[in-house]
């Protein structure tokens, strides 16, 4: 396992969480080819890790990448196809951030050779890994639930009118898991005081809650695509903001916990 890219968390129960965006490694030897701006790696999904700091001792996977969004999205298809038609998207190996800047200095973007060499170095391993762990949890437990957790600027032009809601429930509309679970993590998150939700809003799910959510093969896959400001400052540095965040960190450990109790049974 090459700790530039993930470390990888096995548990007892049959989740896997997944924080492909969390990494804020940049090899030095791309460094030189980003703009001044971009070594501030805005895009991360900031704090994931502290947040979610309860779910492997309450028994759940966790994979958590290493290596930046702005080396290559785990989050993407191989092939780089768009995530969501007719609308702004970032690439699997990205040249623009949330807010449409360019990331690399003129010509210095990635070709094909490369992304296929990123893919080869960084992509693949994670997904490697997150497959054996859901083969690993299916096996052991006769299912598998795959939650792909991220967070997001409140408020970004190019990617989305006005401001998104605070929790975006994301399940490709229905498809990635049985419709069961998704009605029982919905319904947490519109439990959950102070903070709005939506399913299967915006944010649907990108390519890892749309690829392995198979619920006929008995793996269910969902994403939860939350506001920075529900637990942090927006601007840099990025600070997090304490007392949000014990707010916050309750309605996470109860979305976490109502994977935990459904069974495929009850559905």
């Amino acid at each position: 396992m090459n700790p530039e890219v993930f470390s990888l968390h096995r548990g007892e129960r049959p989740v896997l969480i997944s924080l492909p965006h969390a990494g804020t490694h940049l090899p030095p030897s791309l460094r030189g080819a980003y703009v001044e701006g971009a070594l501030d790696l805005d895009d991360t999904d900031w704090h994931l890790e502290t947040l979610y700091d309860f779910a492997a001792g309450d028994g759940a996977s966790l994979i958590t990448a290493h290596v930046s969004r702005y080396v290559i999205d785990l989050n993407r298809s191989p092939q780089d196809e768009p995530m969501y038609a007719g609308a702004n998207n970032t690439e699997l190996c990205p040249t623009r951030s949330f807010a449409g800047e360019p990331l690399y200095l003129d010509g210095r973007a990635p070709d094909d050779g490369e992304i296929a060499r990123r893919r080869e170095a960084y992509w693949q391993p994670y997904h490697n890994a997150l497959r054996k762990e859901l083969d690993r949890l299916k096996r052991d437990h006769g299912h598998a639930i795959l939650f792909d957790a991220h967070s997001i600027r409140s408020r970004l032009p190019w990617l989305f009118e006005g401001k998104l809601p605070d929790l975006n429930l994301g399940t490709a509309g229905g498809l990635s898991c049985n419709p069961g679970l998704r009605e029982a993590l919905a319904k947490v998150l519109a439990s959950a005081r102070g903070f709005t939700s939506v399913a299967d809003g915006r944010f649907r799910g990108g390519f890892i809650t749309r690829h392995y959510g198979r619920p006929a093969e008995s793996v269910h896959a969902v994403q939860l695509e939350m506001c920075w400001s529900c637990y942090m400052q927006e601007q840099a540095p990025y600070v997090i903001d304490d007392a949000r965040a014990a707010v916050l960190r309750p309605v996470l450990r109860d979305f976490v916990a109502a994977m935990f109790s459904w069974e495929p049974e009850h559905a």
